[in-house]
């Protein structure tokens, strides 16, 4: 007798995943609106001490690190994002779901809280350069692992439930570029506004972990897990039996499938002759055939 599944009360579920879709993109979309901050911080001591009445172009004050931290910080975003993604389809296999959700919300808001006290802490341009570009990777590489496990949880559920998570991870972009608006219209300098920008990812992204702790607790949740377990043995029998039975194959039965296939290339060469033969006639002519 088929057991009806319970519903999904206040829409927690559905809160939880959207919460979560917006904890995947939002640590990247939180450092690509803070680039004004990151290179205030590579500038040259001899560009910051320049007079403010030079009317020269912006480009000959910038350093080689600020022009190239664009370009380093997509390519060192991209590449581990595009490796951890193909390596989801091995994880999932090695590392337990709970393991990866949990470790890779820990990390990001581990690196976020290490990126808001250097706000305080002052740095060469180039030891900070090297420090922020070791944090990007980190957190997209960890972002696609966790991308890749939200979306397997969300498989477990109806169809419907894919679009919070795509619903988070669209306003993840927005919520970043407004909390940045945010902390520069509060009349702060660029560095305690970035304390407090930062500070906001580590608060979203700690509500993200608390939602995710939440969520096997819930009934609608725990109903679907449940199923899944259930049919995990049924479906790992049914391969086994498929596979016993191939082996129990009759003999005779393949010698028969190894005679009818040459029996068909024979008849394929067979057409494929009389055709060449009657495109050969109707060039040539009878005669001359």
């Amino acid at each position: 007798m088929a057991v009806s599944s319970p519903k999904d009360k206040y829409l927690c579920v559905w809160l939880i995943f959207f919460l979560l879709g917006l904890g995947t993109l939002l640590p990247w979309n939180f450092f690509m609106n803070a680039t004004m901050y990151f290179t205030s911080r590579l500038k040259d001591s001899s560009s910051v001490n320049s007079s403010a009445n030079q009317t020269e172009a912006e480009g000959e004050h910038r350093s080689v690190l600020e022009a190239k931290f664009n370009n380093v910080m997509t390519l060192c975003a991209m590449l581990p994002l595009l490796l951890c993604t193909c390596l989801n389809s091995f994880l999932h296999t090695l590392i337990s779901q709970h393991l990866r959700v949990m470790g890779s919300l820990l990390i990001i808001m581990f690196i976020f809280t290490i990126t808001a006290v250097l706000v305080k802490v002052p740095l060469e341009p180039l030891p900070f350069f090297s420090i922020t570009m070791v944090k990007i990777v980190i957190i997209n590489s960890f972002g696609a692992v966790l991308q890749g496990s939200l979306f397997g949880m969300a498989g477990l559920l109806p169809t419907s439930y894919t679009t919070p998570i795509m619903s988070g991870q669209g306003l993840a972009g927005t919520f970043a570029a407004f909390a940045m608006i945010c902390a520069i219209a509060s009349g702060s300098e660029l560095h305690d506004a970035a304390f407090s920008y930062f500070i906001t990812a580590c608060v979203v992204i700690f509500l993200s972990l608390l939602s995710y702790v939440l969520l096997p607790k819930l009934e609608f949740f725990q109903f679907y897990q449940d199923k899944n377990r259930k049919q995990r043995p049924d479906k790992e029998n049914s391969v086994n039996l498929m596979n016993t039975e191939s082996k129990e194959e009759v003999p005779g039965q393949t010698t028969q499938q190894n005679v009818s296939m040459v029996k068909i290339f024979k008849k394929t060469c067979t057409s494929s002759q009389s055709a060449v033969s009657c495109s050969l006639t109707c060039v040539t002519g009878p005669g001359e055939a």
